[in-house]
């Protein structure tokens, strides 16, 4: 397929103009080769995710964090990445954790903060609990010792400064990645913290999706993070 019509997919559906004014979203490689004959996905360019895709003969690259430095030894295939236009649009970044958990979004609060609103409230447990399924790591922030919580805000990867948007538009809890210590001090609700990897790595299924009819593969990924209890 015509590198550029499978570019214009992925536009139609985050369009760029969504993008922030300091993000590298769009073209990071563009060799002279026009057709792709298969796709590596992947949430991050790595050294290692360049190896995959030409052991696994890759004409592309299609990633969700762009790269602000691009290598030499990457230039050999094409790179399209789609950022902060990915995090904003309807059905993005944000919107696939959420279908992922098994929630309906109620409201957008901001370009990229979205708003739950159960019927009923669920305890804090509770809710951790639905989150240990997709991060094994969860850490969560309960400053004013609140039990339940009913409202409640998403932004993927790195949103904790949107807690207090959060906050202005109702929610009692926060769900994102990146939590920093002052932040987590300084919080009016609860904040989980479910890592910025878990947080984002199921929006390759939009990518997925939006390529259904093109030979693609996922790169093998993981958290850099090891944590103490997976050593051996």
């Amino acid at each position: 397929m015509d590198k550029y019509e499978i570019v214009k997919r992925i536009e139609n559906y985050a369009p760029p103009e969504l993008a922030e004014n300091w993000d590298c979203s769009g073209w990071v490689v563009e060799t002279g080769k026009k057709d792709i004959q298969k796709i590596m996905l992947a949430l991050t360019v790595t050294d290692d995710v360049v190896r995959q895709a030409d052991k696994n003969n890759c004409d592309m690259i299609i990633s969700h964090h762009p790269l602000f430095f691009v290598p030499l030894k990457y230039k050999n295939a094409d790179i399209y990445c789609a950022h902060t236009n990915m995090d904003g649009t309807e059905g993005g970044t944000t919107d696939r954790l959420i279908d992922i958990l098994g929630f309906k979004k109620s409201v957008n609060i901001g370009n990229f903060t979205r708003l739950v609103s159960l019927k009923e409230a669920i305890s804090v447990k509770d809710f951790a609990e639905i989150l240990r399924g997709i991060s094994p790591h969860l850490r969560y922030v309960n400053n004013s010792g609140v039990n339940e919580i009913k409202n409640i805000a998403f932004c993927a990867g790195s949103g904790s400064e949107f807690i207090q948007e959060a906050f202005e538009n109702g929610a009692d809890a926060f769900v994102t990645g990146d939590l920093k210590f002052h932040t987590a001090l300084d919080s009016p609700i609860v904040i989980f913290d479910i890592g910025h990897f878990e947080s984002e790595i199921m929006i390759l299924d939009v990518f997925e999706n939006l390529l259904s009819d093109i030979k693609v593969l996922r790169a093998q990924e993981k958290s850099p993070f090891i944590y103490v209890n997976n050593f051996s």
